[in-house]
């Protein structure tokens, strides 16, 4: 018959086990307090993609599926600039940034079919030219407003008069300033900055 523990022995030991577990439980209470062993998050809620991006990522699944060499081809190459740009000062973030680029991607791609063409390679000529026209069923769909030069030089001659009003000497900076800004004419519209730089230019003369 085995031998019974005493009772005070037992009791003894079941405290100095709950004082360990206790001890053991703050400790690791603490750590996860002061951030050792959990990982803090900002509260502040990442920006919603602009709706053209969203587009663009979404139908390159699509055109992985139908295997579509043109269009996977313009979205890689897209997307892939514009993670370079978020790793910059200079992210894009906006539709009319979107548009931009893509305007941009369809001047490469045609100076490099203009190349081609010079070359005799007729075949690379047309894989040029149908990126290019994926390119421009994105711009045309962007919904982003285009604004020609005609209307350029109206803003122009209106920003002047608006700064003349307020008593600010119109220079071209500020005249960039008050049509590029947040809010300005040009905010968020299809139109590139050294065509707005040129036409003022034109309208102002050499005013700097």
């Amino acid at each position: 018959m085995a031998a019974r523990l005493p009772a005070s022995f037992i009791g003894s030991f079941l405290a100095r086990s709950t004082s360990r577990h206790t001890r053991n439980a703050t400790r690791w209470s603490s750590q996860q307090l002061s951030g050792k062993s959990i990982r803090a998050y900002s509260s502040d809620a990442a920006p919603a993609p602009a709706p053209l991006y969203a587009k663009l990522k979404g139908d390159l699944k699509i055109a992985m599926r139908a295997k579509d060499a043109p269009r996977l081809v313009v979205l890689r190459a897209v997307l892939a600039a514009v993670l370079n740009a978020s790793k910059t000062s200079q992210p894009i973030e906006t539709d009319a940034q979107l548009v931009a680029l893509l305007r941009k991607t369809a001047r490469a791609s045609q100076e490099a079919a203009d190349q081609f063409r010079a070359a005799g390679r007729g075949d690379l000529v047309e894989k040029e030219e149908s990126q290019i026209r994926v390119l421009e069923e994105y711009v045309a769909g962007s919904g982003v407003q285009f604004v020609d030069e005609a209307e350029l030089k109206d803003m122009v001659l209106a920003v002047q008069s608006e700064l003349a009003a307020e008593g600010v000497d119109a220079k071209m900076g500020e005249v960039m300033k008050k049509l590029l800004g947040p809010g300005g004419r040009l905010d968020g519209k299809d139109v590139e900055k050294t065509t707005v730089a040129r036409i003022v230019k034109e309208v102002m003369g050499t005013k700097a």
